[in-house]
């Protein structure tokens, strides 16, 4: 079973739907023991990061999901859930969770592309990935694949070690992180089509292990 993280931060019918229809088996949870018994999580979320972490502490998912990383078990992040696993966030001045090092900044503004076109923020619409790493998670796609982005802060993880894509808008900025077990993307791949399902197939099978 594949535990898709409660904490009251949205986004979590359409993962849940994007999984049944793949065929796998999955329940929105915020129940300690059931995600404990989970073969993966899944941790996406919508928001405010100030909020997002007060919620996560408050039901003591914060411990749960350093404790699940930690013993190996596969985590993806989605959206707020890549954001919040650094170790602050520039929005709201928060700690979070620190399970990758660095820390998530907002867009500069104003905000121009390479064309002096000035830039809406947030960053919202089709976007591409440029891959930089391999990744089990990411097998199959092709380069000109594009999924779907809302947000207006990015992270910024403390080493290069940390980042398998890159995005542009305005600014290139890391739209795939991951450490270990754990992969993280900025864009909604639950809402990107059937390039984000593959991603979301390849995940529900990964066994956790990476290497570059």
């Amino acid at each position: 079973m594949i535990a898709i993280i409660d904490y009251r931060a949205g986004n979590l019918k359409s993962v849940e739907s994007a999984l049944i229809k793949l065929g796998f088996s999955c329940r929105v949870t915020h129940n300690r023991e059931e995600i404990l018994r989970s073969e993966r999580i899944i941790f996406p979320g919508v928001g405010a990061a100030g909020k997002a972490i007060d919620d996560l502490r408050s039901l003591g998912l914060d411990k749960l999901l350093k404790e699940s990383f930690d013993a190996g078990k596969p985590v993806l992040g989605i959206c707020l859930g890549a954001q919040i696993i650094l170790d602050k966030s520039e929005e709201n001045n928060v700690q979070c969770l620190g399970l990758i090092k660095g820390e998530v900044k907002m867009f500069p503004s104003p905000l121009f592309s390479g064309n002096n076109e000035r830039l809406k923020i947030p960053h919202m619409g089709w976007n591409g990935v440029r891959l930089i790493k391999n990744h089990p998670v990411l097998e199959g796609l092709m380069p000109a694949d594009e999924f779907y982005f809302v947000h207006s802060y990015y992270t910024l993880p403390a080493s290069n070690q940390y980042v398998i894509a890159m995005t542009e808008h305005g600014i290139e900025f890391p739209s795939i992180i991951g450490n270990n077990n754990l992969i993280a993307m900025q864009f909604h791949p639950e809402k990107s089509g059937n390039s984000g399902l593959r991603i979301l197939k390849n995940f529900c099978t990964w066994d956790g292990h990476y290497a570059e």
